[in-house]
């Protein structure tokens, strides 16, 4: 057994017993990270308030080779706080500890996954409009777990995507497929995206990208929700809990 130290956010509790907690966490240099938290039910435990769901903390735990690690220390480095009065922040601040929780492996680090967490968490708290930033968001963990579909060509002939011409999402290969290609060869699908959208989408997926410096129509934003969504559904391997509650 080693003992570990590294900056986390929590996006998983459950009960253990009487006076503990299961505690999942993302870390930076460890990919997820489950471990007990002994006595943190206590009304004074050692861990006060560092255990929250989208807390940012610094915590310490003994490394086990097999079974749950054990959390010893959490010091908390910032809450969540979503923006006032607006319910689609804190919704989305939830989707964000889902998509964590369900995408990640046990020891398998993604720094730069991290790092858009935690500048989603923070758009979520500063931007009055979340809708792009929650897009963006699931682009990069689709980008970091290899299941970004491709914007730049239609699967099936290559051919570049164009203005002026609509396609769909391929959801099971991972890509577009132009008007034409579906017509030639049976491929039934129900995401149609226009190739302005494809565009938009594109863009996103970059991670320099600002999302408070696009402008989208109302009908973009359905039309990237309805990628996203078919993307993520398709990764995850159901719909995510909290798309019941993200509705734009």
């Amino acid at each position: 057994m080693s003992t570990e130290k590294t900056e986390a956010l929590t996006v998983r509790l459950a009960d253990f017993s009487e006076t503990s907690k299961v505690v999942t966490f993302m870390t930076a240099d460890f990919g997820k990270v489950t471990a007990i938290a002994k006595g943190a039910k206590r009304l004074k435990s050692a861990f006060e308030i560092a255990l929250d769901l989208l807390t940012r903390c610094e915590i310490v735990f003994i490394r086990k080779s097999s079974g749950l690690h054990i959390l010893t220390e959490a010091r908390l480095v910032r809450r969540f706080q979503p923006h006032q009065k607006d319910m689609l922040s804190l919704y989305g601040g939830y989707y964000v500890a889902e998509l964590l929780a369900g995408f990640t492996e046990e020891d398998d680090p993604h720094p730069q996954l991290y790092e858009a967490a935690i500048q989603t968490l923070d758009a979520l708290t500063n931007q009055p409009d979340s809708r792009l930033t929650i897009i963006q968001f699931e682009l990069v963990v689709l980008r970091e777990i290899g299941q970004l579909p491709a914007f730049d060509a239609c699967l099936a002939c290559g051919e570049p995507v164009t203005e002026n011409r609509t396609y769909a999402l391929w959801v099971n290969q991972g890509g577009l497929i132009c008007q034409r290609c579906q017509q030639e060869s049976y491929h039934p699908q129900s995401t149609s995206v226009p190739a302005g959208t494809v565009m938009l989408l594109r863009r996103l997926s970059q991670t320099e990208t600002d999302p408070a410096r696009i402008a989208v129509s109302e009908q973009q934003f359905r039309q990237m929700r309805q990628v996203t969504t078919a993307a993520i559904s398709h990764g995850l391997g159901r719909r995510p809990k909290m798309l019941r509650y993200l509705q734009f």
